[in-house]
């Protein structure tokens, strides 16, 4: 077995680049309807990593309703040197991270988390972790889920944004603010624990031989 992956995390579409920029005009000269049409094509998605991250629905809802306040807010500041969902992706992880803080939550660490990220110039394969052959059920879902959920905040950020956003690599490092070197190390570091994870359940079910 030489991937592993979940068809759920599989990438989307994003609003094309010609619309983007007309709706963020619109919205700097505070055009609601405008907003409410980037708030309907990202606020699902914004949810979808928001809730991986703090593992709490309650959170998860309060924290992308700020994501879309503090954009509406700040959106005379987007000056489009990224793009609109990276902008978006970069509100949610910082806003993430500042409710870990503020809860004094320490996440759980996958001992591979100890390796060096140092490295800029160190290489991974961009091998992607989504077997088609594989029929997700409820309970390979649940393994994937607590895979994801033992891995600390910054290995499963990098593997969201990648994998389920679809973002290259420099989109990441704009969005969580480090070099890409590192993003390719934390996404090298994710899918192995994640292979590790769930690699084990499918051994168990007897799926892998």
């Amino acid at each position: 077995m030489d991937r592993l992956g979940v068809a759920y995390l599989g990438a989307r579409k994003q609003i094309d680049l010609a619309t983007e920029q007309a709706l963020v005009a619109q919205c700097r000269r505070q055009d609601v309807q405008a907003f409410g049409k980037i708030v309907d094509a990202y606020q699902g998605r914004v949810l979808g990593f928001v809730r991986r991250m703090l593992r709490s629905e309650e959170e998860a809802l309060d924290v992308t309703q700020e994501v879309f306040i503090k954009a509406f807010q700040s959106v005379a500041r987007f000056d489009g040197r990224s793009s609109l969902r990276t902008w978006l992706f970069r509100i949610a992880h910082n806003l993430c991270v500042d409710r870990a803080r503020k809860a004094e939550r320490t996440p759980d660490q996958h001992s591979l988390d100890a390796a060096s990220e140092a490295d800029d110039a160190i290489e991974f394969s961009d091998s992607r972790w989504s077997p088609e052959s594989l029929v997700m059920n409820d309970e390979l879902s649940e393994v994937v889920e607590q895979a994801l959920g033992t891995m600390s905040d910054k290995l499963r950020t990098v593997l969201l944004l990648h994998d389920r956003e679809d973002m290259a690599y420099e989109e990441i490092a704009a969005a969580v603010d480090v070099p890409v070197g590192t993003v390719k190390s934390r996404l090298f570091l994710a899918r192995a624990h994640m292979q590790r994870v769930v690699g084990g359940y499918l051994e168990m079910d007897g799926r892998v031989q």
